[in-house]
Order: structure tokens, then sequence, then C-alpha cells
């Protein structure tokens, strides 16, 4: 049994990757279709301007047909930048203006204009797993606790099912997001009333 809360999440992070990898691309696929028609058919989606996304990756549920199928949206992504105490700074969407991060996610290129976190609406914000209270399991960076400590838009998990916790162990850095989405619908979550 770990012995601290870091080694416990490290555990965690260890047997989800390995899970989320079982799944099979196929039906990563199928859920990834499947979550984005639930986006697509929810009334705060439709309300959404402007919606931070993300590039996926190591197996991660992958958005990017909304892209395109919603261009009246202003798609936005995030930049990592690790040496700036593990800042994110958020760019538009542009196809032709990613780049590869040493992490291995496409991202936008640091000479695109930068959005303000302010006019962000809708987050759509990727993990390893989340737990049906919101906690979120990321990779360890803390770069989306940072953004979504002082976010005041609306934030969703997005997630396979399988990868969906009763409970996940968080400390105070840890911030909780207010729906979850998976290929099985939409979880609203102790957090919806902070909207």
């Amino acid at each position: 049994m770990p012995d601290s809360l870091s080694e416990m999440k490290a555990q965690l992070r260890k047997n989800c990757r390995k899970l989320r990898k079982e799944l099979g691309e196929d039906a990563r696929a199928r859920a990834s279709g499947s979550i984005c028609e639930f986006l697509e058919n929810w009334t705060i989606f439709h309300k959404g301007v402007c919606i931070l996304t993300y590039m996926p990756i190591k197996g991660e549920a992958d958005l990017t047909c909304l892209l395109t199928r919603h261009p009246e949206k202003q798609w936005v992504l995030p930049r990592i930048i690790p040496e700036e105490n593990h800042r994110m700074v958020f760019h538009p969407w542009h196809a032709d203006q990613l780049v590869i991060h040493p992490f291995g996610m496409a991202e936008p290129a640091a000479d695109q204009p930068v959005i303000p976190p302010r006019q962000i609406q809708l987050a759509l914000v990727p993990g390893l797993a989340f737990d049906r209270r919101g906690g979120r399991l990321g990779y360890g960076g803390g770069y989306f606790d940072r953004f979504l400590r002082d976010f005041s838009g609306v934030s969703v998990g997005i997630t396979f099912h399988a990868l969906l916790q009763e409970s996940l162990p968080c400390d105070q850095f840890d911030v909780a997001v207010q729906w979850i989405v998976t290929e099985m619908g939409i979880i609203g979550t102790s957090h919806v009333g902070n909207l």
C-alpha cells in the first residue's frame, strides 16, 4: 500500500494508463465519437462561444472532430510553458499553426495571438481519470489545476467511462470540474452549484 498521496497518485496513473491502453484503439475511437455527440447535443455546449479544448495524446478521448464541425465557435488550445512555473497560455486553434511540444502533444505556435483566460467560457479538460465528485487525476504537472483555480466559466472533464472512479485522492492543489462527459453521458458533479 502506498504510504503517501504522491505515491498513491503515481500508482493510480500507472493503472489508469494501462487500463486506457487495454481499451484498444477502436473502442477509444467509438467512445470519442459518442462523447462528441453528447457534447454537441448539450445546451451548455451550444451556449459556449469561446471554448478551450486539447489535442489528444497517449490514448485520450479525441474531440478534434468538433473543431471542424463547429467553425462558429472560437476554439482555443493551451500552450504549456514548463520553465515558467508550469504555466499555460492560450491561443486560437489553427490547424496549420500547430507545433509538437517536447511532451508529445500538438499545441499552438508561440507566435500566435494570446487569448486571455477570462474570455474562455467553456473548458473541455483532459485527464487520466475523474471521479463522480469532479476530482481529476492528471499527469502530475498541475497545469490544468492552476488554470482551473481562477477559471470562472464552465469546466467539463472528458474521460472514458472505464476511467470514471467513485473517488480519487486529492490534495489542496487539486481543482475539481463541474461536469464530466463520457461515452455513457453527461454527469453533473457536486461542484455544479458553483455555476
